[in-house]
């Protein structure tokens, strides 16, 4: 594999973890700024809904420029913005940095897996896939404890510090290695095709109920084990590296299985693994270690779903590929958006053992999903 997947994963490491990484020092923000931990919990959401709104604008974006400048850009925007937030005097321009942060965080996650695509070809596209989404899941695993170090250390403002200087470097590794592609002729984004096709959004609905269903659980995880399991604090935390470590496997594992057994097949098979997952978790909470073996399990098939459903998006509709891996980054978001709302309903209205059969109850509308998607493509390819 070109090692120049590996410094796109590294990409999107950086940006990702840009993400949560306020969630570990919101004490600090709120402290130094003079704000409620509450409103300082906005500078996450923000993120997350920019991130969102944003793809579909990034890959028109991406369509019309050459990827590589777009590519360098965007991460020039991200070492900006997070410059602009470790010297922000008020709430309102950290809050502004953070909208820039996510944008660009956006332009670059989508165009580093269409360069990653581009460079591995079409026999190693899902595991080019793979190794993006692992600097995404590592981002997310790494990016509140690495915060919380640095502000320990030196402060909630070195932390934006640390991550442009971060992006500094991989901007200037990037800037020397990546070499300009080929421009593509302009044409509309297709999202209009790409949304008229049965089979594609099927293909992003899955996305949409499987990351749903993970974050159901995910997002309130520390109180399902404490409940559940009866773990101490410093176990809690050994726990989460656990899961960490599974995810980041997840996203080349999910990339590999899609070139092995082809996306078609990987898109029927994950989510009814990870339903299955979901249902053992509580048949496994009787010790520790049969839970965390079965969490670990649970982290690894979630995070592969996100390279076998961009695999399948771009085999299924390849006229429509670019604006499908946009729409997919936004369904994405949409999924963490979709669990996290009703896994709090679930907590709140009935009790945190819930939480397993409320996702697993997400992740069987995936697997439906899933069956329409295979169902019509192979329609399709019959006609």
């Amino acid at each position: 594999m070109d090692p120049r997947i590996f410094l796109l994963a590294l990409a999107t490491f950086a940006t990702g973890t840009a993400e949560n990484i306020v969630i570990g020092i919101l004490p600090e923000v709120s402290s130094g700024l003079g704000v409620s931990v509450g409103l300082a919990g906005q500078l996450t959401a923000v993120f997350s809904i920019t991130f969102a709104l944003s793809a579909p604008l990034a890959q028109v974006v991406t369509g019309r420029r050459e990827r590589r400048m777009v590519f360098l850009s965007a991460l020039a925007l991200f070492v900006a913005s997070n410059v602009a937030a470790a010297l922000s005097p008020d709430f309102a321009v950290l809050f502004a940095a953070r909208i820039a942060m996510a944008a660009a965080s956006t332009t670059v996650c989508l165009v580093a897996t269409m360069l990653a695509t581009d460079l591995a070809g079409p026999d190693m596209r899902g595991r080019a896939i793979g190794v993006i989404f692992m600097g995404i899941s590592g981002s997310m695993v790494m990016g509140v404890p690495a915060g919380m170090l640095i502000s320990g250390q030196f402060g909630w403002r070195s932390v934006f510090v640390a991550l442009a200087l971060f992006a500094l470097l991989i901007f200037a590794v990037c800037r020397a290695s990546l070499v300009a592609s080929p421009m593509r002729p302009q044409r509309a984004p297709g999202y209009r095709r790409h949304l008229r096709s049965v089979p594609l959004v099927a293909g992003q609905l899955v996305s949409i109920l499987m990351i749903g269903g993970h974050f159901v659980l995910f997002a309130y995880l520390a109180p399902y084990i404490i409940d559940s399991i009866g773990l101490r604090q410093h176990e809690l935390v050994l726990a989460f590296v656990a899961f960490g470590v599974a995810g980041v496997s997840g996203g080349y594992l999910g990339g590999w299985f899609a070139d092995a057994a082809t996306p078609r097949v990987a898109i029927s098979i994950v989510p009814l693994v990870y339903l299955a997952a979901l249902l053992i978790i509580p048949l496994a909470s009787s010790t520790p270690l049969s839970f965390v073996v079965v969490m670990m399990f649970w982290g690894c098939v979630s995070w592969m779903i996100s390279p076998v459903v961009k695999s399948f998006l771009i085999t299924a509709g390849p006229d429509t590929a670019e604006a499908g891996i946009g729409l997919n980054l936004s369904a994405m978001h949409l999924g963490v958006a979709l669990g996290t709302g009703v896994g709090g309903l679930t907590l709140e209205q009935v009790s945190s053992q819930a939480l397993p059969l409320t996702g697993a109850t997400l992740a069987g509308l995936a697997v439906a999903a899933s069956i329409v998607a295979v169902q019509w493509q192979g329609r399709r390819v019959s006609g």
